[in-house]
């Protein structure tokens, strides 16, 4: 476990310590945070403050993973490294985003179908790479098949390989949009995104660490139980890496935060978190780990099927976090008891993860 907690420790200084370096370089060149004025009023004292932090976040994981193997001189895993070029990845679309912002002074950058077409590129350029790279048991980064806990019997490729490449490809984006639209979409409040992806990353620590003990491999193993992830305890290492790397930066994205992530940030993180999922095959867990990026999600899309449709809108404002700003509730209330939905949807996704080894322990 000695790379894990390398992981952990080198990103998390590396976050700690190069964000208000990065602060300087930022103030000195003017790279400040455009505010909307149709937003809650409380935010207009955000106006300036440094964005794109996210840059930090991904440097820091990619430097605490690569550390990692340096000092403990093992071998990297393709499936990181796929996951890895997804999350810097969509942290350039994220990236041009932010600059567009930064540079015409408005609170819109990309276009949507700009952005869309900038995560359907990476997306399905992991998708095309991650059904390679077979390990010695002969699975490949990434299943043909939908996952929930393991593999489902539902196999995409039981259409024909034609039919079944697409909608295999179409599957992987749809993921990669969701997740990283979803964080992108809580990127709301200081420090809210940061802190659900910190918890998230800490799961899947835990979940790569399991996969690697129950591994198929391994004498004694559980044939019904067993998991056949090619590298699980790499992508622990990984998760370790990034959940470092957003307790650094969270120090300062923290209320009243001194530095935002921007979308560079939030996209990265979506990415990474999908990578991970699909990686783990844990694809539709996601949905329950990730619940607060869900529920915000559909806040936004109940929000505009509403006003589409009636006219009237369900929610003062959209995402959920800004209407209950214009309740009156406080900043840091409402990250905390985000948080708290967080935490508590995670915890949920892990009884889930580890419930077939009750059952089963119970059984014997």
């Amino acid at each position: 476990m000695k790379p894990v907690l390398a992981a952990t420790v080198v990103s998390l200084v590396i976050a700690l310590f190069g964000t208000p370096l990065y602060i300087k370089f930022l103030v000195r060149r003017g790279y400040g945070q455009f505010i909307r004025d149709d937003g809650p009023t409380t935010h207009h004292t955000k106006r300036g403050t440094p964005t794109m932090g996210g840059a930090v976040i991904i440097a820091a994981t990619v430097i605490g993973y690569f550390f990692a193997h340096l000092v403990t001189i093992t071998p990297l895993s393709p499936s990181v490294l796929l996951v890895m070029f997804l999350m810097v990845g969509l942290g350039i679309v994220g990236w041009a985003d932010d600059f567009i912002k930064i540079s015409k002074a408005r609170s819109l950058g990309l276009r949507s179908w700009q952005k869309l077409l900038g995560q359907f590129g990476v997306g399905t350029v992991f998708a095309l790479l991650a059904l390679q790279f077979p390990a010695p048991n002969g699975s490949t980064p990434a299943s043909t098949s939908i996952s929930f806990l393991r593999d489902l019997p539902i196999d995409l490729f039981l259409w024909g390989p034609g039919i079944g490449f697409v909608l295999f490809v179409v599957w992987i984006n749809l993921l990669i949009a969701g997740t990283s639209n979803g964080v992108n979409l809580t990127d709301g409040l200081d420090g809210l995104a940061t802190g659900a992806t910190m918890l998230v990353a800490g799961a899947y620590i835990l979940i790569g660490i399991w996969q690697f003990n129950q591994r198929c491999a391994r004498p004694g193993a559980y044939a019904s139980l067993c998991y056949q992830t090619p590298h699980p305890l790499d992508l622990a290492i990984f998760a370790a890496a990034l959940m470092g790397a957003c307790v650094g930066f969270l120090w300062w994205n923290a209320s009243p935060a001194k530095i935002f992530m921007g979308d560079t940030g939030s996209l990265a993180l979506g990415g990474a978190l999908a990578g991970l999922a699909i990686v783990t095959r844990t694809e539709l867990l996601m949905v329950i780990l990730g619940g607060l990026f869900v529920i915000i999600t559909m806040s936004v899309i109940i929000q505009v099927a509403s006003f589409k449709l009636t006219g009237r809108r369900v929610f003062r404002m959209a995402p959920l976090q800004h209407h209950f700003e214009l309740k009156g509730w406080n900043e840091v209330t409402i990250v905390i008891r985000f948080w708290i939905v967080a935490g508590m949807c995670v915890g949920l996704a892990l009884g889930l993860f580890y419930m077939p080894w009750i059952v089963v322990g119970g059984a014997l």
